[in-house]
């Protein structure tokens, strides 16, 4: 079932959001990922974030900033079950355009969002981390 974020989701959601980028992001210091998650707590329960919740436990989310794509994070036992697709998904039925940024390190990632139909727009350098990343673009047909 996907719903939207309540209060009471916050840390659960944090910390999905934490153990997910130290795996996909290993190319990043850990550092760097533990240092923002308290920032990450406080934007999250003031961002539209969306959960996939199953057997009471969330398993997945998917942030947003107007049509831009914050993350869709899943937890890592549940990865590649289709989570993500279908969270992606359900906010593909509510914007008619949607855009984001993806470490170029991230293939995974990149993979993912090309097969559902997303196009690389332009290459750019990720200022917070050194990292290059690209912005990924998808228009509803």
């Amino acid at each position: 079932m996907i719903r939207k974020l309540l209060n009471g989701d916050v840390d659960r959601v944090a910390d999905i959001w934490l153990k997910t980028n130290l795996k996909a992001h290993y190319f990043i210091s850990n550092r760097y990922w533990t240092s923002n998650y308290e920032l990450v707590k406080e934007m999250v329960s003031q961002s539209e974030v969306y959960v996939f919740e199953a057997d009471k436990m969330i398993q997945g989310f998917v942030g947003l900033n107007d049509e831009y794509i914050e993350g869709i994070f899943v937890a890592e036992e549940m990865q590649s079950c289709g989570i993500g697709k279908l969270l992606l998904d359900y906010i593909k039925d509510k914007k008619v355009r949607l855009q984001l940024n993806v470490y170029q390190k991230n293939t995974r990632a990149i993979s993912f969002y090309q097969r559902e139909g997303f196009i690389i727009q332009c290459e750019g350098l990720d200022e917070a981390t050194g990292e290059k990343e690209y912005t990924m673009l998808w228009k509803q047909k």
